[in-house]
């Protein structure tokens, strides 16, 4: 492999992680623009280190050469499983029990995948990959909210002033022919968080929507705080 050859692939890894980066950066997720690169970059280096020894064991022995091409593809695969550790920090559970980060996990695992294709040298796959990332990214996520709040389902979680005031939200729903198919109470993490809360299943009649559920609970004097996860 020549340098040059390396410096292109290389380039490559850098302008396709940070196509990706930037993408995730504009919407503030904890991995941006250069997390992405240097994920992307790493992988693709992990790659062309395994052809470059392949290469240099060759000069020295057949057999040695033979038994070292069948394990450069460990290289890659040990960059698969350890970026599962990077991914894992970006996952959070909110105070609200709402898991948060899946997207931008993925989304290194995806980068990381796509560094050790360019590495390879599969250009054609690495850049057909970057692209469906960024439209997974950035445009498949108005279609997901778009399909989500026209869904019937709709997870609630909502604060209250004391346990008893939730049957009063479980009756404001019931005349909304709202079903209430379960409800789970949230143990408060903050110390400062002196009302209790609940997290509410739902099945909403049709051609209810949404915002008008929120509205309906909202208005009940006893809630504090409402938001749909």
């Amino acid at each position: 492999m020549s340098l040059a050859e390396v410096i292109i692939r290389l380039l490559v890894a850098t302008f396709c992680g940070g196509i990706v980066g930037i993408e995730r950066g504009k919407k503030n997720r904890p991995a941006g623009f250069r997390t992405y690169i240097l994920v992307c970059v790493g992988a693709s280096l992990t790659m062309i280190l395994g052809e470059y020894l392949a290469c240099m064991y060759s000069l020295w022995s057949e057999q040695v050469s033979t038994l070292l091409n069948s394990d450069i593809a460990r290289f890659g695969a040990q960059v698969i499983n350890g970026i599962g550790f990077l991914g894992a920090g970006t996952i959070i559970i909110t105070g609200n029990q709402q898991v948060k980060g899946m997207t931008t996990a993925a989304g290194l695992w995806a980068s990381a995948c796509m560094g050790l294709a360019i590495g390879s040298g599969f250009y054609a796959g690495a850049l057909i990959g970057c692209t469906l990332i960024i439209l997974t990214t950035a445009i498949f996520s108005k279609l997901e909210a778009f399909i989500l709040s026209h869904s019937r389902n709709v997870n609630l979680y909502v604060e209250f002033e004391k346990a008893d005031d939730l049957t009063k939200i479980t009756e404001r729903l019931r005349t909304k022919n709202v079903r209430i198919y379960d409800v789970e109470f949230v143990k408060a993490k903050q110390a400062d968080n002196k009302y209790p809360s609940a997290i509410f299943s739902l099945q909403l009649p049709k051609k209810t929507s949404h915002s008008s559920v929120v509205t309906e609970i909202a208005t009940i004097e006893a809630v504090k705080k409402i938001e749909e996860l």
